[in-house]
């Protein structure tokens, strides 16, 4: 399989940014782990993270016939991105929300997303790990056929 790995605002800060919440590991860290798994399971991965809505809709819509699924943390965008929603839902390829922290866990404007329904998934709370789990249901779904 082909993964995009979507990353929004300021996740290009982790290791910087409230290691509390989303921890020590480097952006650059998380995007050589996701290729190493990708490896792993006969696949490719490749990261962009972007600060700016248009360059993440223009990565969802080129994704369309490049790629075999999307993993997107859409960070903030995640609460008001209509845009990122109408580009999820203008492509074929299937995505899967991914969160590091527990969206419901913290503050009340948090735990809307906007862009979840134009996902088959999404999944919260669990760390870096949560986007290795996005990429296996991916895996496992394929396998299944």
């Amino acid at each position: 399989m082909k993964f995009l790995i979507i990353n929004g605002p300021n996740l290009n800060l982790l290791g910087k940014r409230e290691p509390g919440i989303y921890g020590e590991n480097t952006y650059e860290s998380l995007c050589a782990r996701l290729k190493e798994f990708a490896a792993e399971h006969g696949s490719t991965a490749e990261c962009f993270q972007s600060n700016h809505e248009g360059a993440i809709v223009d990565a969802i819509q080129a994704a369309d016939g490049a790629y075999d699924a999307i993993v997107m943390n859409p960070g903030a965008y995640t609460h008001y991105s209509v845009a990122i929603l109408d580009a999820l839902k203008a492509v074929s390829v299937p995505c899967v929300e991914v969160h590091i922290s527990n969206i419901h866990q913290r503050e009340e404007f948090r735990h809307k997303s906007v862009t979840a329904p134009a996902c088959v998934g999404q999944i919260c709370g669990l760390g870096l790990y949560g986007y290795e789990a996005a990429m296996g249901y991916f895996l496992a779904r394929e396998k299944r056929g």
